[in-house]
């Protein structure tokens, strides 16, 4: 046989050989009672929505660990703000804008609870319960005395009903109460008018919906398939063994407790005769006795006393708790010592190891869900609505809405090696100053003022920092102009003014 004829041969490999290897999907007697339906995620979600909701708000409120978890997500992702900086060419311009931005941010919350930063730690909570939240853009009067006439009101998931399907009176399709016109774009949400949960705000019996434009409502969730239109609880994934294991825990702790109920055991001979400590007999007619401290009691012949000895949790306990724990963490995306807050077996390398992955997924989070979803769209309402109102001038619109959000600085676990690392980095090129300096959570421009304004301050007081031009590492602060020695002021003249400057070089 040639070598032509042997490529041409029935390849022993071809679709019965692929189904061999595809292990999944056998049906042979391990996996023969494993037949998931293929179902698309939005069916998953729209039957399974109201349970899987109502068990999440109930698990970070009564568990200890998902609570924990909750707080941890919101504070990674969003922390003390993700915080725009403007891009404006117009440095006057620019200026204004943040200003302005930063003083709206105080009012910027509808209930008047908290501010704009508030309100992304509250997305960012909502996130992880619900896997979703809506941001209502609620515009004002101008008598209400606003800087700018606009505010947000968070609506959660529930007030969105999961069940609301069908057709629209305009023909458009309606899916778990959003509304998609022909092309399948979002044109509006149909909100019920208060929460269903809200037992103080039964206004009617069947609360009933109402048509809310899809130009004033943000929809912030994390898709993770395509063609997804409802969040998915971020803690879903780790919920039942969160349940579990707080059952598991409370059942160890009842069998404690009912083991620590019973001190020991008497036999007696002779049922009638009295007893050490006796009392009344309890309701079952069992007689119950008692002791004190320092009693000695002598024994009548043939009488034993037996204390209880309950059973320990077990050497598998800590372990299994441990491991429970860490399949928890890892369900829900989380480092362990930040859902258990333990950090026993921790040390510097394994933390900077866990925190590197962690921080990845939480930079995608940030930019393409909060600062996508959230910032930008609020940016440019604000920056609309503020030129309406006459608080700002901008000659060019479009190119007013570039900006860019910063989020918070990470903190590590030795920081002084980021630091000297980041100065390496700018020295050698690598990097730029307002690269390192937002990696902060700062503005650059911002802080390159506040500098400027420091230095002219401490000249003008006759100061000199470390961070005073043409001084040397190690100066301390000192007046610029230091008295004379021979002017006879300062005590010792000569010699203090010395021992200043030696102790000024050696520091």
């Amino acid at each position: 046989m040639g070598l032509f004829d042997r490529f041409r041969r029935p390849n022993r490999g071809g679709p019965s050989g692929v189904r061999a290897r595809l292990e999944g999907a056998m049906s042979k007697r391990r996996l023969r009672g494993w037949n998931p339906p293929l179902e698309n995620i939005n069916t998953l979600v729209a039957s399974g929505g109201p349970k899987l909701l109502a068990r999440a708000r109930e698990l970070v409120v009564t568990n200890g660990y998902a609570a924990n978890a909750c707080e941890a997500f919101a504070a990674n992702v969003v922390g003390d703000g993700i915080k725009p900086s403007s891009l404006i060419d117009d440095a006057d311009l620019r200026d204004r804008v943040q200003q302005l931005w930063l003083a709206w941010t105080d009012e910027a919350d509808a209930d008047g609870l908290t501010d704009f930063y508030g309100l992304q730690a509250m997305v960012a909570r909502e996130m992880f319960v619900a896997g979703e939240c809506f941001v209502r853009m609620r515009p004002r009067r101008a008598e209400d005395g606003l800087l700018v006439p606009l505010q947000m009101q968070l609506l959660q998931s529930e007030m969105l009903p999961f069940e609301k399907t069908g057709t629209a009176a305009n023909g458009n399709r309606i899916r778990c109460g959003i509304e998609f016109d022909l092309i399948g774009r979002r044109v509006a949400y149909h909100f019920r008018r208060n929460h269903p949960g809200d037992s103080t705000d039964q206004r009617v019996a069947v609360p009933e919906t109402v048509r809310v434009p899809a130009e004033d409502v943000l929809h912030i969730y994390r898709p993770l398939d395509a063609g997804q239109i409802r969040g998915l609880p971020h803690v879903a994934p780790a919920m039942v063994r969160l349940f579990l294991l707080d059952q598991y825990d409370d059942a160890e702790l009842d069998r404690k407790k009912t083991a620590a109920m019973f001190a020991g055991f008497i036999t007696k001979t002779a049922p009638e005769d009295p007893m050490m400590g006796e009392e009344e007999a309890d309701l079952d007619g069992a007689a119950i006795a008692s002791l004190e401290p320092g009693t000695m009691q002598v024994l009548l012949p043939g009488e034993d006393v037996k204390f209880s000895a309950p059973a320990d949790v077990g050497g598998g306990y800590e372990a299994f708790q441990y491991r429970t724990l860490l399949a928890v963490s890892a369900s829900l995306g989380l480092p362990y010592h930040l859902v258990t807050g333990d950090v026993r077996q921790a040390n510097y390398s394994s933390l900077r190891a866990e925190l590197v992955e962690f921080r990845r997924r939480v930079q995608q989070l940030q930019h393409g869900v909060i600062a996508h979803q959230l910032c930008r769209p609020v940016w440019a309402r604000w920056l609309e609505t503020a030129q309406l109102a006459g608080r700002l001038d901008l000659p060019d619109p479009a190119s007013a809405r570039m900006v860019q959000w910063i989020p918070p600085r990470w903190d590590w676990v030795d920081p002084l090696k980021d630091i000297q690392a980041q100065v390496l980095a700018m020295e050698a090129g690598i990097t730029s100053r307002r690269k390192v300096v937002e990696a902060t959570g700062y503005d650059v421009e911002e802080v390159d003022r506040e500098n400027a304004v420091d230095t002219a301050r401490a000249e003008g007081l006759g100061l000199r920092y470390r961070t005073s031009p043409g001084e040397t590492q190690g100066a301390r602060a000192t007046p610029a102009t230091r008295p004379d020695p021979g002017d006879g002021a300062g005590g010792n003249n000569g010699e203090d003014a010395a021992a200043t400057g030696r102790a000024t070089t050696q520091e």
